[in-house]
């Protein structure tokens, strides 16, 4: 195959109508399309339509994933649901920006990886898609991390500030993860990150809930009841809770708000410290792994050479009986024995007299060039 690439789009705040299904399907006439999604692959062609204009126009999120290694996943958010100019302090990049289309935004990650294991694509969505919801309730940790994207890819100069960190970078989520995994974002940097990030909040407390949804007017709550009986997605919940964290920011998270924003040299440098870090623990927990294992080794060889000293003499016969079959297995066989006996020789200071039965045994086996090759080899 010399080429693959995989398309997912998918709607979420509203179904596709059979209108829309049917101008998509002269788009492709092999791809597989229902009320909430479209999804094909091309091993020779492309898609015949522009993926961002269909996002536009018709979906809520975009995977796209090639073999040569570009992936991309873009995000649709109304624009009554996030404040722009935010996105735009963390996405002002060209791995990760955002710009404003009718009544969305367009969130968009891009990244060039390198090929290790074949990869079709068709898992992504389902790990990155609660990321929209994500961002709906206000949490712009996703957005972060696209910008430590455009830092791992020198897009900044170093003197460039971060942006504000979002609280919850310490504990991310496995839609989180999944997207450090599917952009190949640097795992060290996303840790430095962390160490200005804080805490998540656990949730909204029921009587804080309470006692703010009876301040709402009555006319609040009744759009809010009409939403959630109209709309077939949870959008209503999910702003409700945005508006309220918006209005209930924790005290912690405030605090963190005036720590000194790093600048994208001190990440970087940071990050490297860290690797280098991790690097020289891991070496150290190898060689002590090693030491141990040696140890153990050696001691398991010593409990096998006592024992073996019980039965030396029925050893030799073995030996013997093994060479008499004039197998190169059993040649092997032989000279592993007379290896233990060496060693077992060199363990109880009678290497002469291990020398001596040797002799002897090469003599009487002289014409097995063979075997006597073997012991050449084995140095014995």
């Amino acid at each position: 195959m010399s080429e693959y690439q995989y398309y997912d789009f998918r709607a979420i705040d509203q179904a596709l109508t059979k209108a829309e299904m049917a101008v998509l399907r002269s788009i492709s006439t092999r791809a597989v399309i229902t009320s909430t999604s479209f999804t094909n692959h091309y091993e020779w062609g492309d898609l015949k339509a522009d993926p961002v204009k269909l996002l536009q126009k018709y979906f809520d999120a975009f995977v796209y994933v090639a073999n040569w290694g570009t992936r991309r996943f873009y995000l649709r958010i109304p624009c009554e649901s996030a404040d722009y100019e935010q996105f735009r302090t963390m996405l002002h990049g060209d791995a990760a920006h955002v710009q404003k289309v009718g009544k969305h935004l367009i969130v968009g990650f891009e990244a060039e990886s390198e090929i290790d294991d074949w990869d079709d694509g068709s898992g992504w969505m389902g790990s990155l898609l609660p990321l929209r919801s994500d961002l709906l309730r206000g949490d712009l940790r996703c957005l972060y991390l696209g910008w430590l994207l455009g830092v791992q890819g020198d897009e900044f100069s170093d003197e460039v500030l971060e942006p504000p960190v979002p609280p919850g970078l310490g504990k991310l989520s496995a839609p989180l993860h999944s997207l450090i995994e599917f952009l190949g974002i640097d795992q060290e940097l996303v840790e430095v990150a962390a160490l200005a990030s804080a805490p998540l909040d656990a949730g909204p407390d029921r009587q804080d809930l309470t006692k703010w949804v009876h301040n709402l007017s009555e006319e609040e709550k009744n759009n809010l009841l009409i939403s959630a009986a109209l709309q077939s997605s949870d959008r209503w919940k999910i702003e409700l809770l945005r508006r309220f964290q918006q209005q209930n920011v924790s005290g912690s998270s405030r605090a963190h708000t005036t720590i000194q924003p790093r600048t994208v040299c001190d990440l970087l440098t940071a990050a490297e410290t860290r690797a280098e870090e991790k690097a020289r623990r891991w070496e150290a927990k190898k060689a002590a792994e090693a030491a141990r294992q040696k140890a153990k080794d050696e001691a398991d060889r010593a409990r096998y050479l006592d024992q073996l000293e019980k039965s030396e003499g029925d050893i030799w016969n073995r030996i013997s009986a093994h060479i008499l079959k004039r197998q190169p297995s059993e040649y092997d066989k032989a000279v592993s024995l007379l290896i233990d006996l060496r060693d077992l020789a060199l363990r109880k200071q009678r290497v002469s007299e291990f020398q001596s039965a040797l002799e002897e045994l090469r003599h009487a086996h002289a014409a097995k060039q063979s075997f006597l090759r073997r012991l050449v080899k084995s140095k014995l």
